[in-house]
């Protein structure tokens, strides 16, 4: 196992009427990120908010290539990013105890925090297809080139930690600074985790090592 200090790269926020950040996901793009009662898409580059869709939004946020998909209390709602339409619901499988929230592999994969583990699930029904357990509470979800990813929040200590998606063993830990917690997690694909940062209001973008 392999642990470093977070570099992070860059701060975003904190955003007018955000006093808190769930959720986050990234399209290509636009990074979203969920603030309880909206969605917001933020230009990483510029770090202007574009847009926001009024929408129920308290936990993890995902995209398929297509579509949002974003966690209120006990569901998940399937979103068209244009339109802002709510397409169709389906049961979150921590019953409302959930966290992260990312797509890969044709599947939905949900954080549920404090049972410390992470379920795949069907996204059309919600069925619970696999289970990986973690040894921390898992705030944020992602996959990037084949490696799972999770955020941690207990106390004042956060990190990601990838995790061998068959064992759950912990592979490599990225530690972030003391008092700056994890609440969402996404990779941009390439050489960046985007991080929510709970009520400090801010997304903080994090170099992934090499």
């Amino acid at each position: 196992m392999t642990t470093s200090k977070a570099d992070i790269i860059r701060e975003y926020g904190p955003f007018p009427g955000v006093e808190q950040v769930h959720g986050v996901t990234f399209d290509g793009k636009t990074v979203w990120f969920a603030s309880g009662d909206r969605l917001n898409a933020l230009d990483p580059e510029d770090g202007r908010v574009l847009r926001s869709i009024d929408v129920a939004a308290h936990a993890g946020t995902a995209y398929d290539g297509r579509h949002l998909f974003q966690i209120a209390e006990d569901k998940i709602r399937k979103i068209d990013p244009a339109s802002g339409a709510v397409l169709a619901t389906i049961p979150a499988p921590g019953n409302g105890g959930d966290s992260g929230l990312t797509w890969a592999e044709g599947s939905l994969w949900v954080g549920e925090y404090r049972a410390r583990r992470i379920h795949r699930i069907d996204p059309e029904t919600g069925a619970v297809i696999r289970v990986v357990e973690s040894n921390r509470m898992v705030t944020g979800v992602t996959w990037v080139d084949g490696e799972l990813w999770h955020g941690t929040w207990e106390g004042e200590e956060s990190d990601l930690r990838r995790l061998d998606p068959e064992s759950g063993a912990v592979l490599d830990t990225i530690v972030m600074p003391a008092g700056t917690g994890v609440s969402g997690l996404e990779s941009d694909g390439a050489g960046r985790f985007f991080c929510g940062g709970g009520r400090s209001g801010k997304i903080r973008a994090v170099l992934r090592p090499r």
